[in-house]
């Protein structure tokens, strides 16, 4: 009986130290975790993330890694499921996860939120936009939260388009990330505007003629949904709203020009554009760069901001932990556990870290997590002649 009792707590001790110290782990790598949708109807953003962090992590390997150690990029498919979440994470922290990105999309990245809280592990998502996502002190964004994506979304259409404009509105009852957006455009766009408002319910809509009728005669139409629906509206809208119209959406429809099947964007005589942090049509600079290096990795159907802004979440992490280690060696190795190296890195994020990568420059956070950079309007395609 004694020997068994042992053995009982030393199994015990063993799951402890797996779940506390990184003990789980194999090899001297320091772990980065993430859980997005590389199968399924959003991995066109899952697989872009996935990409580009495993792009900068070689990138970051071959120049040595992080204080001497290689790091590890750990990627599990959550199907855009938020009910996958948890067997992801404890996967992740089995297998040694120091750090995270999250998870790609707002669903899946509220739940890994509230998963994380409790083992203090620091995440910062490319792609997770809910203004919940950074909710708790572990929790920072690289991607514009919900409600900065509609404030200056409305930002935009208050200082360039005259009172005149007639605006539409198209969003996604019921999804999170939809309503945020909407929610906060309603409350930021000037009094004055003649504003008519059409949604749909259904995940997957296919006939969306009667939102179309009733935006017809609108001049500006803002989209604050993901691509696929805004394809279906656009497809059956070309030859009914005027083709000098412009659609305007957020960072949801990046990836409407190349990542649908049957959908040729050129079909659409209306201009197309976009709230964005990154240009994926730039001609020089950083952007341009990585632009080359990942068409010529992986191909351009999965290039989008996405990957943009995960690339730089990869940096971003790199540069404050090179910074950590620069201080105290210690702090920064295969063995620190993650609450240890969570404590680290919200130091030097709330110290004044700025970070310059391909999708700003001079980025910075705010005390809640929020990133703070320049959002500019990125033209997909311009309306036809």
């Amino acid at each position: 009986m004694k020997k068994l009792l042992l053995s009982f707590m030393f199994l015990l001790a063993f799951v402890a130290c797996f779940f506390t110290t990184g003990c789980g782990k194999s090899g001297n790598e320091i772990v980065i975790g993430l859980s997005g949708p590389l199968t399924g109807g959003a991995a066109v953003y899952g697989v872009a993330v996935k990409n580009s962090a495993e792009m900068a992590v070689e990138e970051i390997n071959a120049k040595g890694g992080i204080n001497g150690y290689k790091i590890k990029l750990i990627a599990l498919d959550d199907m855009h499921d938020a009910t996958k979440v948890s067997t992801n994470y404890a996967s992740l922290m089995q297998q040694g996860m120091q750090v995270s990105l999250g998870c790609v999309t707002t669903k899946p990245g509220l739940e890994f939120s509230e998963l994380s809280k409790g083992d203090n592990v620091f995440f910062i998502t490319p792609s997770a936009t809910n203004d919940d996502i950074p909710k708790y002190a572990n929790g920072y964004q690289m991607c514009f939260a919900d409600t900065r994506q509609g404030t200056f979304s409305a930002q935009y259409v208050n200082s360039n388009l005259p009172k005149t404009t007639k605006i539409g509105i198209l969003y996604h009852s019921g999804d999170d990330y939809s309503e945020g957006i909407y929610r906060n455009f309603a409350e930021s766009i000037d009094k004055g505007f003649d504003v008519k408002v059409a949604s749909f319910s259904e995940d997957d809509p296919t006939d969306l003629s009667s939102q179309v009728q009733l935006l017809k005669d609108c001049d500006f139409i803002f989209l604050p949904i993901y691509y696929g629906p805004a394809a279906i509206f656009m497809t059956q809208a070309k030859d009914i709203i005027k083709k000098d119209a412009v659609y305007f959406g957020c960072d949801g429809l990046d990836g409407i020009d190349s990542s649908i099947e049957g959908f040729d964007i050129n079909t659409i005589p209306q201009e197309v554009s976009y709230l964005s942090h990154f240009n994926s049509k730039a001609t020089s600079g950083p952007a341009k760069e990585y632009i080359d290096k990942y068409v010529a990795k992986y191909g351009a159907e999965t290039l989008n901001q996405f990957g943009a802004s995960a690339y730089d979440c990869i940096y971003a992490l790199y540069e404050a932990l090179k910074q950590a280690a620069e201080k105290d060696p210690s702090s920064v190795t295969p063995d620190v556990a993650a609450s240890a190296l969570c404590e680290t890195l919200k130091g030097i994020f709330q110290g004044g870290f700025t970070f310059s990568g391909i999708t700003g420059t001079n980025i910075k956070w705010d005390k809640d997590g929020y990133v703070d950079k320049a959002a500019v309007k990125y033209v997909v395609k311009e309306k036809n002649k």
